[in-house]
């Protein structure tokens, strides 16, 4: 008997002859495939809706905004191109200004013009913006702890950053 994947906690997908699903449905059609694929996601997807309600409950900032503050905490200079600010978000350039203004109007963050290229604007954090960005990296981290390296440990934290990692690389390659 097959075991179902969703809904049920700690399930995981049954493996089946063929990679059919036993009913005589197409045989290209991989049912564990697209199970564990189903798991990647739901578990991902939990993961994520946690860290952002926590994030708008702590620091009332949506998931845009909160990336887009530690990204600039790690950059240099704590400052970065708002292009590739939002190409690194995967927003639209119409869909990050929106959030570099509610940014610049709280005060964490600042346009500044590059002094080289007059096309590029950089966005970097104000003082206040660090102090918020630091606060924000600490409730992911308290979260991911929670969330992934309990669950995980850190030798399969590390594998499923090597893996994500290689799926990354793999979807740019093909994508050339």
């Amino acid at each position: 008997m097959e075991r179902e994947t969703r809904g049920r906690k700690g399930a995981e997908p049954t493996p089946t002859a063929g990679g059919g699903d036993g009913r005589g449905a197409d045989q290209s059609v991989d049912r564990e495939l697209l199970d564990g694929w189903m798991l990647v996601m739901e578990g991902f997807r939990a993961t994520q809706e946690a860290l952002v309600s926590e994030l708008a409950e702590r620091h009332n900032l949506g998931q845009g905004a909160a990336g887009t503050l530690v990204r600039l905490l790690t950059a240099p200079d704590h400052r970065m191109p708002m292009t590739r600010l939002a190409q690194e978000a995967r927003m639209s350039s119409g869909g990050f200004t929106k959030v570099a203004d509610r940014l610049c109007t709280a005060g964490l963050t600042r346009r500044t013009a590059c002094e080289d290229d007059r096309r590029l604007t950089y966005l970097e954090l104000t003082d206040q913006g660090k102090d918020t960005a630091r606060a924000i990296s600490g409730t992911v981290t308290q979260v991911l702890r929670a969330r992934v390296l309990t669950p995980l440990g850190r030798g399969g934290f590390g594998r499923l950053t090597t893996a994500m990692r290689k799926l990354r690389d793999a979807g740019e390659e093909l994508d050339k």
